[in-house]
């Protein structure tokens, strides 16, 4: 297994910055909120040629009633339980806590290396009050600034030390699968459709809407097929965004669109298709990712013998006129038919890393331009002579011919839909272009 170590400590400590400073990209949400990141999420980081993943957990809070904090303790335990390593960071500026003391209490049994770090150090000061967390009993301690920076070279010199090449390497294969997005509004049941999939609790689940405010990434790995899995908060609509957190995590949920191949947008059954989703789609479309849609709640609609077939027409019609797209009903609560969507998913993927050799694309585009030509636009008769596929992420399409700009939207389309029916993109936008040969 690849080489993973986990960041935890007490709420408001400085665990997101160091998490974005490893990263260097602005990845957890980081506010002076406490208790801004209630889950893990992962990144990649790499040091001096060493591959890695990094965890950064929710703040650990022992014993109180909070249903975040209680969840969030889960969370760090299953933390340690995932790492390799782990960081666990205190604040030089409040010195040592209770919460502390609780922490490092349960990292003491942790058989994992613990890196003590004390963040926030950042005059000399600071440095010598900060030698009392030396009181805490860990072997290995670091003192650091995440703000600016100062201090956390060594750590992860010490970090990447534990790590073997090959553990390195596979880290780096990981990047490299497929990579499913989980889109939607908030409350059509993304987290539960997740957790239903991996069959664990990865997800804080409750019923507060928007209590995913991050987009967490889940390596899958069962029945021959491996990919990774990207959940995101639910986009909403703008004009509810009270505070900056919900508008991080729409911008956030764009972001995780960009990190995918393939979004899976689950819409609500009973709700039906709303224009936010259909805005989610396009932007999803626009972004040249593959698509499958999901129904969700199945089980609570209300059906007759054609109900599905239907639903279906009626959506896709909605969805004009990338209409070319697996749809799916399922029961996340019930699990029905989400291997499914799956399956389905892996299929758009493929779709959408498919290359199409030139002369069998000619053989086929040429025949359908002959059967149907393009009208003639000011007496010219367009002529389209050689066709080609441009090596993009997403499939493109050249078409060469003498009036490139004189061929209208209903012969793309004309083309386009030739292109669907001979060659399998389902569930992928596609792009062509007319360029004078």
């Amino acid at each position: 297994m690849s080489f993973t170590l986990a960041i935890t400590g007490r709420p408001n400590v400085g665990k997101s910055t160091f998490f974005n400073r490893m990263l260097e990209q602005r990845k957890a949400i980081v506010d002076d909120v406490s208790g801004v990141t209630r889950d893990r999420q992962y990144g990649v980081a790499d040091w001096n040629g060493k591959v890695f993943n990094v965890i950064d957990t929710g703040g650990f809070v022992p014993d109180s009633e909070d249903i975040f904090e209680t969840e969030i303790r889960k969370q760090v335990k299953i933390a340690i339980d995932e790492a390799d390593a782990i960081v666990f960071m205190t604040d030089a500026a409040v010195g040592i806590t209770e919460l502390d003391e609780a922490m490092a209490d349960m990292l003491r049994r942790a058989t994992k290396p613990v890196f003590l770090v004390v963040n926030k150090v950042d005059n000399n000061n600071r440095l010598l009050e900060a030698s009392e967390f030396y009181s805490l009993g860990f072997d290995n301690i670091f003192f650091l600034s995440s703000m600016s920076g100062s201090g956390t070279g060594e750590l992860l010199d010490a970090v990447t030390e534990l790590i073997t090449e090959e553990k390195s390497d596979e880290t780096s294969t990981e990047n490299e699968l497929p990579k499913f997005a989980i889109i939607g509004q908030p409350n059509v049941g993304k987290s539960s459709l997740l957790n239903a999939l991996i069959g664990q609790e990865r997800t804080i689940v409750s019923d507060i809407a928007g209590t995913t405010r991050d987009t967490i990434h889940t390596h899958y790995k069962m029945y021959q097929k491996e990919f990774i899995l990207i959940d995101t908060a639910g986009i909403r609509k703008k004009n509810k965004e009270k505070d900056d957190l919900e508008f991080y995590s729409v911008i956030r949920a764009i972001k995780a669109m960009d990190e995918a191949d393939v979004c899976l947008l689950v819409l609500d059954a009973e709700k039906g298709i709303t224009a936010q989703d259909i805005n989610i789609y396009s932007l999803a479309a626009r972004k040249g990712k593959g698509i499958v849609v999901l129904v969700n709640k199945w089980d609570l609609a209300e059906k007759e013998t054609n109900t599905a077939r239907d639903y279906e027409k009626e959506l896709k019609q909605r969805l004009a006129p990338f209409n070319d797209i697996p749809v799916i009903f399922i029961s996340a609560k019930d699990k029905t038919r989400i291997f499914r969507a799956i399956e389905s998913a892996l299929e758009v993927h493929e779709n959408k890393t498919r290359k199409i050799s030139t002369s069998k694309l000619n053989d086929v585009m040429l025949k359908a331009v002959e059967n149907y030509h393009a009208p003639v636009v000011r007496g010219h008769s367009i002529k389209i002579k050689y066709v080609t596929q441009l090596p993009t992420h997403v499939p493109s399409f050249a078409f060469f011919c003498n009036f490139p700009d004189d061929i209208k939207q209903p012969y793309k389309n004309y083309l386009e839909n030739q292109l669907r029916s001979n060659f399998d993109f389902k569930g992928v936008p596609i792009r062509l272009f007319f360029r004078k040969k």
